[in-house]
């Protein structure tokens, strides 16, 4: 339970900036039982999604969750799901070009030796 409150604490916390940053931005004021509202909302709703999450990773045999479970968490919001796929292209393509980067070190390397012999 004190890891609970903890979360919440700060998932509570959180809201209270972006919402302090948003008043800010738009001259608006949030109160705190507003505040209050959205993170209780927030929080649940990371609930539902660790527990979908574990669950989709449960149906394919897994222990761990990866991002097609984070796919199919975010498939009820056009919005999100759109914003979750462009952001796994973009791990993706680091992936590759870190390789890249890699085995680019790696044949330098072997080059030097080859030109000692």
């Amino acid at each position: 339970r004190p890891l609970i409150d903890r979360l919440k604490a700060a998932v509570h916390y959180t809201v209270g900036r972006l919402c302090q940053k948003i008043g800010e931005d738009h001259r608006r004021e949030f109160s705190r039982q507003v505040i209050a509202a959205i993170a209780e909302t927030t929080f649940r709703q990371c609930d539902v999604f660790a527990k979908d999450l574990e669950a989709f990773a449960r149906h394919a045999k897994r222990s761990t969750v990866n991002t097609e479970d984070v796919k199919l968490a975010a498939r009820r919001s056009t919005a999100l799901s759109i914003y979750i796929q462009n952001k796994s292209e973009e791990l993706t393509q680091e992936q590759r070009d870190l390789k890249k980067k890699g085995t680019g070190k790696r044949k330098s390397r072997d080059t030097e030796e080859d030109s000692r012999e």
